[in-house]
């Protein structure tokens, strides 16, 4: 990777520019697609009332649909368009502020739950993002990611790797996250597929998790600070 690369940078302006792109399908996504089972599968696990972070939140909608739940949340994210956007939009009792998600600008044990939808993805040391985010959860409180599964189209942004190109998308897979996670202070509580058409639980169910996680579009790890 050249000096002249920073991933920061590169991360901020790539979703600055993707304000509108993102807006305009995220509600969908919450309400009827890929992310409609993130709330319901948060709430199994973190009371309702709990202080909850959505760390990359982008346009605001889960944030928004985390609210409406019961819980008490606060949007964060590294694009400064995306957070103007979301406190725009942002109904009564939701904020949203710029952070990074390898140095969160919080105190440490500030919170019950996080949520990471697809954002650890878009960090450069995944290790980092991890420590972060134990470092503001109370003990004993919640991390909810949901990571790109190997079948998810937005992993091609990160194919010009094999060509040495500098990328800003990380290519980790779920069972990777799960054993990074278990190594560094996390226990894996619980965990659920998010399929394409054509692939459901029945197909699956009898799998082991490493093959069930394979067939994903993206897969939802529930882990616990230890």
């Amino acid at each position: 990777m050249s000096m002249e690369f920073n991933w920061h940078k590169e991360v901020e302006k790539r979703w600055d520019g993707n304000v509108q792109f993102w807006s305009d399908k995220s509600k969908d996504m919450w309400e009827n697609g890929s992310r409609s089972s993130i709330v319901p599968f948060f709430e199994k696990h973190v009371e309702a009332g709990s202080r909850v972070a959505d760390v990359g939140c982008g346009d605001g909608y889960g944030s928004y649909k985390l609210n409406q739940a019961g819980f008490s949340v606060i949007g964060v994210d590294i694009s400064p368009k995306m957070v103007e956007y979301a406190n725009q939009q942002a109904q009564e009792g939701l904020q949203f502020q710029v952070g990074d998600l390898s140095s969160l600008p919080f105190e440490d044990h500030s919170f019950d739950g996080l949520i990471a939808i697809n954002s650890m993805e878009w960090t450069e040391t995944p290790l980092l993002a991890l420590q972060e985010m134990r470092r503001v959860l109370k003990p004993g409180g919640h991390l909810c990611v949901g990571l790109l599964g190997p079948t998810a189209g937005p992993r091609q942004n990160s194919y010009n790797r094999l060509y040495g190109e500098s990328v800003i998308c990380n290519t980790m897979m779920p069972w990777e996250l799960e054993q990074l996670a278990a190594e560094n202070g996390f226990r894996i509580k619980d965990g659920e597929p998010v399929y394409k058409e054509g692939v459901t639980t029945a197909h699956t169910e009898a799998l082991a998790r490493p093959l069930q996680q394979a067939l994903t579009f993206m897969w939802l790890s529930m882990l616990v600070k230890q």
